[in-house]
């Protein structure tokens, strides 16, 4: 997936400017997918070249004016294209994994203090996304149906977490051996 998708998706969804995709991006779908801010504008700029996306200015008093992004018909057309294509499975690059493989180049106390530190920080983000299913959890019905499939997605960040928690239990309770 390109961070041009993701952000017609979101415009797909509804109009954003490029400060509410940023946040969009930090607290809906940042746990599948990322994007600095510069990437988000830069990525705005080349989509509105090409047309997907339109803009409208709102003016601000004291600010510069905010544009307002909307997609486009062709930009429809482009995320329909790529909707029925098929994707790649992921690949992870994953730092950690790296300095575990090499473990016994290093003192185990480093890995497993590493270790440890990814643990309070996945779990930080298990709590989060719980927090966020409690949320949905609390809609009516018909307001459930209107989210089921960003639910789907964070359903997949919770087990995604769930099962990171449960690998470095047994990580760590290997080190401790």
């Amino acid at each position: 997936m390109s961070l041009k998708h993701a952000i017609l998706v979101m415009l797909d969804q509804k109009p954003h400017s490029g400060y509410d995709l940023l946040q969009q991006f930090k607290e809906s779908v940042g746990y599948f997918w990322n994007a600095k801010h510069q990437q988000i504008y830069r990525q705005l700029k080349i989509l509105h070249d090409e047309e997907l996306i339109a803009f409208q200015s709102e003016i601000q008093s004291g600010k510069p004016d905010k544009k307002i992004y909307a997609i486009t018909q062709q930009g429809k057309d482009e995320l329909l294209r790529w909707l029925k294509e098929p994707v790649a499975t992921n690949k992870i690059n994953d730092a950690l994994l790296v300095k575990i493989y090499g473990a016994d180049s290093a003192p185990i106390e480093d890995i497993a203090s590493e270790i440890e530190r990814h643990i309070e920080i996945h779990q930080n983000t298990l709590n989060y996304l719980l927090a966020l299913e409690k949320k949905y959890l609390s809609l009516s019905s018909n307001e459930q149906l209107n989210f089921r499939y960003p639910y789907l997605t964070l359903r997949r960040g919770i087990l995604g977490e769930e099962a990171w928690l449960r690998w470095a239990e047994e990580a760590t309770q290997l080190f401790k051996k």
